[in-house]
């Protein structure tokens, strides 16, 4: 079964070769100033990106979706920085799903959400006092359960099977909760969510539209 990054959308190389090198030679190297020098960058303008307007208005959808009160209140997902990792995992997988194939621009903005991605967890790694020296493992180990999470859920999404889904969520979001009672939920709104979002042209998104919450609003947890 092929990648949910394959055909047409790659892997996002320069996430993850930035990624691989920051976890290679961090060791002993102050990263927050490197962390400085690029917010002082982005402050001038400098190497902005020109898709950055569509970019950041994409991910903070992803984002708000990924923070929907009903996730920790009604299906009990675990509301701790790791649950909330799983949620914002889930739905940036099912961008990328649904950007899966195109090329163009489509295809850089789908790249470019991922290096938003996990430039954002390297920041909330930092803000809940992980050290600069720690920070690379975690991103590492954070990067495979992510690509692992996106292969396994792809899978149970091609094959249109929800069962596969729940059992991917279950063993992914609540490990230690045999009797964890939202995996089924969960893996309906999966479904829900890749359906609407076939519904959703190419011109909407690049114009930094996209709809994940197809249920209607839901509140978004503080």
């Amino acid at each position: 079964m092929s990648s949910p990054f394959e055909p047409g959308l790659r892997r996002p190389t320069k996430a993850v070769n930035q990624l691989e090198r920051r976890c290679n030679i961090a060791a002993g190297q102050n990263l927050s100033a490197t962390t400085n020098r690029q917010m002082f960058k982005r402050l001038l303008g400098i190497s902005r990106s020109p898709n950055q307007e569509i970019v950041d208005a994409l991910y903070e959808q992803i984002v708000a979706a990924a923070r929907q009160t009903r996730f920790y209140s009604d299906w009990n997902v675990p509301d701790t920085p790791l649950g909330r990792f799983e949620m914002l995992s889930l739905h940036m997988f099912l961008f990328l799903h649904r950007a899966r194939g195109r090329t163009g621009l489509l295809e850089a903005v789908a790249q470019e959400c991922v290096e938003a991605f996990f430039t954002d967890i390297d920041h909330s790694l930092r803000e809940l006092g992980i050290g600069d020296l720690s920070v690379p493992k975690r991103m590492k180990k954070l990067a495979r359960m992510f690509y692992g999470r996106a292969q396994s859920y792809g899978e149970a999404l091609d094959a249109g099977d929800r069962a596969a889904m729940a059992a991917a969520l279950a063993r992914n979001v609540a490990p230690e909760d045999t009797d964890w009672q939202g995996a089924e939920a969960l893996a309906a709104h999966v479904f829900d969510v890749a359906g609407s979002l076939v519904e959703q042209s190419d011109d909407a998104i690049l114009q930094g539209r996209i709809d994940l919450t197809p249920a209607g609003p839901a509140e978004v947890s503080s």
